[in-house]
């Protein structure tokens, strides 16, 4: 691949293999609560409801804060960024384990939401500035596994610990020095020029007074927002209860649920990121809609398979881990592909913007959502029934409903957006460089 001159192949590396580093850490760290929740029920009496709020609220605020620090991310280098936001969240990380009542943890994975707000758009940003369009995907999918890995390493690790040391709270206390010490390689990160990558004309596209408005006004983008909503609903309702779904319904202690729980969302995450990169980098060479009919094709073939799991009795774990796992891969189709769609229908100065109202828009409404609603629907279906527990039908009940409803948004989401992107793209390379509008 050509690549522009301010950055080499090896400063090129060092970048992709830093933030993928980074995302490790990033999702290892926001993943601890969710190995915990029985432990975390006992010592503070919470309900499921209690336990969707903890996760919702993280989201909130992660929202919020991603959207001003995305701004920020376009007007200073964005290396300063991400390592201010790494040295934040992993403090809080730290913090979390030393606290002696729910609300303080609740105020600390606040805290921890803030700092990691200003890793994602920053962050994907740069790489859509040091890789040409037609590898963004694969680019954007290496440092997106740090997601799965990151899960995978907090499901197989964290309940060990826990096990190990007799507490929760050692996950948290061992989790922030890694953190710590990436803040530091994140500041000798050499940035590409914003939109060293680009073609003439898109360098060349005006950006409006109103960045926000503008990025509303992009019907691809509009269009990810339902299909990210649709998705983070079912992934943050499945990341925080499935070691518990794991445990009540199927039996397991809880290394076995936790280490099952690593690979749904872990294993199943690693294959569908490298797998999705490929297909849609390869599906824009043949047209320009392909990066999103792929995602769109991996959430139609989740929907029966994960609704096939979730169908079972609770004496299959084994089985029911290896189905859902399977079908959870087309999920992950969306996150190597989203990005770079932004990227190619909005100017280089304004595209950390860009990701950041993509991200705060499934954030707010589909992560915030997904475990409240999980937590609701676990509580009220609580009903004990053929010698399992109330809290197990509960739970198994809600995972029914809200998986296969959030899939369904996002098959219809992401197949509209595949439908506005090749005019998007048109208007923003066009003579005026103004987006089309919804």
């Amino acid at each position: 691949m050509a690549l522009a001159d301010a950055v080499t192949s090896r400063q090129r590396w060092y970048l992709l293999a830093t933030l993928t580093l980074a995302n490790v850490v990033n999702f290892y760290d926001r993943t601890i609560p969710a190995v915990i929740v029985e432990p975390l029920k006992d010592e503070f009496g919470l309900s499921d409801t209690m336990i969707g709020v903890l996760g919702g609220s993280f989201t909130i605020v992660y929202a919020i804060a991603g959207v001003l620090l995305g701004r920020l991310a376009d007007r200073v280098p964005r290396r300063y960024v991400m390592a201010g936001g790494l040295v934040v969240w992993s403090l809080f990380t730290g913090a979390s384990g030393l606290v002696q009542g729910f609300l303080f943890l609740f105020l600390f994975r606040l805290g921890v939401g803030i700092g990691e707000a200003s890793y994602g758009p920053a962050s994907n940003a740069l790489i859509c500035d040091a890789y040409e369009p037609k590898r963004r995907s694969r680019a954007i999918s290496i440092v997106s596994l740090g997601i799965p890995i990151g899960l995978l390493l907090a499901f197989l690790t964290v309940g060990v610990v826990v096990e190990a040391t007799g507490t929760w709270r050692a996950p948290f206390i061992i989790a922030a020095v890694p953190g710590l010490l990436l803040a530091i390689a994140m500041l000798v990160i050499k940035e590409p020029e914003r939109g060293a990558t680009d073609t003439a004309e898109m360098r060349a596209a005006a950006q409006e007074r109103h960045p926000y408005r503008a990025v509303l006004r992009i019907r691809t983008i509009t269009w990810l927002m339902v299909a990210g909503i649709g998705l983070q609903i079912p992934t943050y309702g499945v990341a925080t209860f499935i070691v518990p779904l794991l445990q009540r319904y199927f039996g397991l202690p809880i290394g076995a649920a936790s280490i099952g729980a690593g690979a749904i969302l872990g294993l199943a995450g690693i294959v569908g990121l490298l797998v999705g990169g490929r297909l849609a980098d390869r599906a824009t060479d043949r047209h320009p809609s392909g990066r999103l009919v792929v995602p769109a094709i991996g959430f139609a073939l989740a929907i029966p398979l994960t609704l096939a799991a979730l169908l079972l009795g609770s004496d299959n774990a084994v089985l029911f881990i290896a189905l859902f796992a399977t079908g959870w891969t087309g999920t992950q189709f969306l996150s190597a592909a989203a990005s770079p769609a932004i990227a190619d229908v909005t100017p280089p100065d304004m595209r950390a913007t860009a990701i950041a109202v993509y991200f705060a828009s499934f954030n707010l409404v589909g992560a915030t959502l997904g475990p409240i609603f999980v937590g609701i629907l676990s509580d009220a279906f609580a009903t004990p029934v053929g010698g399992l527990s109330a809290e197990a039908v509960g739970l198994h009940r809600a995972l029914l409903v809200i998986v296969p409803v959030g899939l369904v948004i996002a098959v219809f989401g992401s197949y509209r957006a595949s439908r506005a992107l090749p005019a998007d793209r048109e208007s923003m390379t066009g003579p005026s460089g103004v987006t089309a509008t919804a």
